[in-house]
């Protein structure tokens, strides 16, 4: 049931955007005199031991004695930029949102923790190889540390961190496996089960109404040294997220640690980015990593039991307790929740329990997640993907051996292919067990491919370098459900038949500024409109905006008023037959193309001419005008203000081919359209003697609105202006605006 995958970015989009906390026990206030006075002395050694170096652009560089020092400094360094997300995301990792937002968190909460347990949890780190441990240690030290000494920093729920605490965050993606279960169907089913009152605040809807869902997801490009001006590789790292969703640092140490990229908030590993050897971007893969059961129930007297083969086996029942915030203080909701051997009970579909399976296996994606920075070429990235626990990511791969990879979708169950695995298969057929995981040769894996290139979009594997990668018909079909997109056609077309590349063309690659979705979709809007009768009012009331579209490039820019128009008619367009493809199991773009009605694609045309006119006076708006990047506060639901400062931005969303990512809608009443995701942190490096880099974020650094690194990359983010990456420490040196130790004003 790969499909859920398209839901979990906007769902954890919306819950990270609805609260500010973190998870775990509540304990001794944050700076307060209780704190242990050995621990205090633990921190303080741990702190003489770590360097901070901040560069011009408020970039930590963190340095320590030990790759336990780095984590610590990174950790503190994180939060002095942003504590407050980090808050969001262990409080939502632990299933605690509710402790600080209410009883509309609840059922993410249920959700969460449905997973997720502090005694399992405690367990497992315990049982942690003692490398690990040095790591969850410090992360934990790093953030009570920070808590120590800035006692202005006050945590809505969160008063102390512990180290296992790092095991329920284990993978840097926008929205973990869980997050793919459907919120509205747990309500519906656990409500009318649950003991507490029923009404319980909505769900929050997980997108404005006004607007359809921004495809999620990445790009990562890789080139070989063959097609590179200097003969060495070149790597795109191109994550499509939230804005303000990770930082930007470097981690060194003297055990051989030394990354730089971007890391989740709260994370202690560098998820997308590189080190002095070898790179690594992820991508959102479409294989399916989670499968749902369709359980056969009996209820009786002796309690609930499910079918499995020839027996009867007895559904395990707990009771879980989700806390939530009200107005007179804190109220607990109690739930009995119950589970199969497939997994825990999520749903009710056709008289049937359904239960999710997926990969549960906190110790090793941490492990694979940290130690995958330090590997220095493809043999030792290689091993870290033997563990089998990046289950959301492909993974784009370049190193200063000259070798550029591609590996597809890091855990996939092998499964027996009879069965449909895009909906609920019987749970109580023992065929449709899992029989172990595809090994990473049984997967799309691509190394140095004669094309010189790769690339992945979130498309499928099987345009990674062109017209010359193996078919899908070699692979399961479970190894894809996502198929080709427009970006996916977009970068075969920027990559092929390079040579010669630099950083410099490799970001102007990435920013490429054709919107290929529309150069199938024109075709049926233009004979539609041919096909009108004379006496059809629409003839003459579209007629200047067909011929507009007719001589229009499909490169978008921010004079362009068509460009205003095309996306204003797909965006009408796409939410208007996106429900009958998914009922129809096709996609959406090919609905669009051949199946949409003539009235649809002229009625969402004649609607997009109608609302431009009404918000801006005049359909040929130009796009500058409307699309626009603005970030008033520090605060994670952003407000914002058509009267308020707002910079224009070029670059459209990924929907429509845009490499360059920029989803953008319309909030509370706003006419124009703001960008709260797509492109985000965004780097290209090359690898060689000396691996050198160039990187620019959405905004800037700090989640400080006082700060002056709180929006000083916004204007070259929305020209796609790049700075150079300070990898180096002579390069550093010439860059610094201040170095310290943690805990040091």
């Amino acid at each position: 049931m790969s499909h859920v995958r398209l839901v979990r970015f906007v769902v954890l989009s919306c819950v990270l955007v609805a609260a500010a906390c973190g998870g775990g026990d509540r304990g001794a206030a944050a700076g307060s005199a209780t704190v242990d006075p050995a621990e205090l002395a633990r921190w303080e050694e741990t702190a003489s031991r770590v360097t901070i170096t901040r560069d011009e652009w408020g970039i930590p560089h963190v340095r320590g004695t030990s790759d336990a020092d780095a984590v610590f400094g990174a950790l503190y360094a994180q939060a002095e930029d942003d504590f407050n997300r980090i808050e969001v995301n262990y409080l939502n990792a632990m299933g605690r949102l509710a402790e600080a937002e209410g009883e509309s968190a609840i059922w993410s909460d249920l959700r969460m923790k449905l997973f997720i347990h502090p005694d399992s949890m405690r367990a497992k780190y315990a049982a942690s190889p003692d490398s690990l441990k040095r790591l969850m240690d410090a992360f934990a030290d790093g953030l009570n540390y920070f808590l120590h000494t800035n006692p202005q920093v006050k945590p809505r729920v969160l008063t102390r961190f512990e180290p296992w605490m790092a095991l329920t965050f284990s993978e840097g993606s926008i929205g973990g496996d869980i997050e793919s279960i459907n919120l509205r169907a747990l309500r519906a089913f656990y409500e009318p089960r649950s003991a507490g009152p029923a009404s319980v605040g909505p769900v929050a809807l997980v997108e404005p109404a006004n607007r359809a869902e921004e495809p999620s997801g990445s790009n990562g490009f890789a080139i070989a040294p063959s097609k590179s001006a200097s003969g060495h590789a070149l790597l795109l790292i191109n994550p499509h997220t939230s804005f303000f969703f990770r930082a930007e640092l470097q981690m060194t140490s003297d055990e051989g640690l030394n990354a730089y990229g971007a890391s989740t908030w709260g994370q202690f590993f560098i998820y997308q980015g590189f080190n002095e050897r070898a790179g690594w971007m992820h991508t959102s893969s479409g294989a399916d990593a989670i499968d749902e059961y369709a359980e056969t129930v009996t209820e009786s007297r002796d309690g609930i039991t499910y079918r499995y083969g020839t027996e009867q086996r007895s559904m395990i029942a707990q009771e879980i307790a989700v806390p939530f915030r009200t107005d007179s203080g804190m109220a607990t909701r109690t739930f009995t929740v119950y589970r199969s051997h497939h997994g825990p009970i999520v749903r009710e579909a056709d008289g049937k329990w359904i239960a999710v399976k997926l990969m549960e296996e906190p110790v090793k994606a941490l492990t694979q997640s940290y130690w995958r920075t330090k590997a220095r070429d493809l043999a030792s990235f290689r091993a870290t993907m033997d563990l089998h626990t990046n289950s959301s990511n492909n993974t784009v791969y370049a190193d200063g051996d000259g070798t550029i990879a591609f590996f597809h979708a890091n855990f996939v169950p092998k499964r027996n292919a009879r069965f449909d695995w895009e909906r609920p298969v019987d749970g109580s057929d023992p065929a449709t067990e899992w029989q172990g995981i595809h090994t990473v040769d049984e997967s799309p894996l691509f190394i140095n491919p004669p094309t010189g290139w790769l690339q992945n979009t979130n498309n499928w594997p099987f345009s990674a370098y062109g017209a010359a990668t193996p078919k899908a018909s070699t692979f399961a079909k479970y190894f894809d459900y996502f198929g080709e997109n427009p970006r996916g056609i977009h970068a075969v077309r920027v990559l092929q038949n390079r040579t010669g590349m630099t950083l410099d063309t490799l970001i102007a690659a990435a920013y490429d500024n054709e919107l290929t979705a529309f150069e199938t979709l024109f075709p049926p809007l233009f004979r539609d409109y041919d096909a009108l009768a004379a006496t059809n009012p629409l003839k003459a009331k579209l007629a200047e905006p067909i011929a507009a579209l007719r001589g229009w490039d499909r490169r978008y820019a921010l004079e362009s008023a068509p460009t205003s128009l095309a996306i204003y008619w797909g965006e009408n367009l796409w939410r208007g037959v996106s429900r009958a493809a998914s009922e129809a199991r096709v996609n959406t773009y090919a609905y669009m193309e051949q199946r949409a009605t003539a009235a649809e694609r002229l009625g969402a045309l004649e609607a997009a001419v109608d609302t431009l006119a009404a918000h801006f006076g005049s359909w040929q708006t130009p796009w500058g005008e409307i699309n626009r990047y603005q970030r008033l506060t520090g605060d994670i639901v952003q407000p914002f203000n058509d009267s308020a400062s707002s910079i224009p931005v070029a670059f459209a969303s990924s929907r429509w081919g845009s490499l360059a990512a920029f989803g953008a809608a319309t909030f509370n009443g706003t006419k124009r359209l703001y960008g709260t995701r797509g492109n985000s942190f965004v780097a290209a490096v090359e690898f060689g003697p000396k691996v050198r880099a160039k990187a620019i974020m959405a905004g800037g650094q700090s989640g400080d609105v006082n700060s002056k690194h709180f929006g000083d990359q916004a204007e070259m983010y929305a020209r796609g202006e790049f700075r150079d990456v300070h990898f180096w420490p002579e390069e550093l040196a010439q860059h610094t605006a201040r170095s310290y130790r943690p805990g040091q004003r």
